[in-house]
């Protein structure tokens, strides 16, 4: 792969967590968030979303989200637990896009709001369909967004990427 080949960056937020007497960092999936995130790995299946890498956070709502995703999918890819996507700024997560090595096509971070929401907004530079507008409307647990671009990861910045796909769990229609 050359470092000028199209790339995709999947943006999935964890799933709905519960808000027992533990720390932030430790809390777990709601009963809700376990059945939506299964229904975001299906989707990500059906749509042939299939990363080379996933970054996932260290915390527990999305070490569990992960697991129930990576188990609907054909494909599991190489996953690497990474401390910097919990409590990430924008900054952050620019530059954590932009470490991806080079042999990498297609980059999944599971991580938090309001940090995916607002990656994949500072990205796309454009959207297909109403992909951008919905979006905006908000970036619910378990949602996904998958926003393409050329060029190498270092080149990621503002407006560089293509809105190809946003998800939602209980999205009224099926757009993708």
């Amino acid at each position: 792969m050359t470092v000028d080949s199209p790339r995709t960056v999947v943006l999935l937020r964890h799933a709905k967590a519960d808000w027992p007497q533990v720390p932030d960092h430790e809390r777990p999936l709601a009963d809700r968030g376990r059945l939506d995130a299964p229904s975001a790995g299906r989707r990500f299946a059906d749509d042939g979303i299939s990363p080379d890498l996933a970054l996932c956070s260290t915390a527990t709502r999305t070490r569990e989200t992960w697991k129930l995703v990576a188990h609907e999918m054909p494909h599991r890819p190489k996953t690497v637990y990474e401390e910097r996507l919990y409590d990430a700024s924008l900054g952050d997560l620019i530059a954590l896009v932009g470490e991806t090595p080079d042999d990498v096509s297609t980059l999944l971070l599971v991580g938090h709001n309001p940090g995916m929401h607002a990656l994949a907004d500072a990205l796309s530079g454009s959207a297909e369909g109403d992909t951008l507008a919905r979006m905006t409307r908000g970036f619910p647990t378990a949602a996904f967004a998958v926003v393409s671009f050329d060029g190498s990861w270092k080149s990621v910045e503002h407006g560089v990427g293509r809105l190809t796909a946003f998800w939602a769990p209980h999205e009224s229609d099926s757009h993708s």
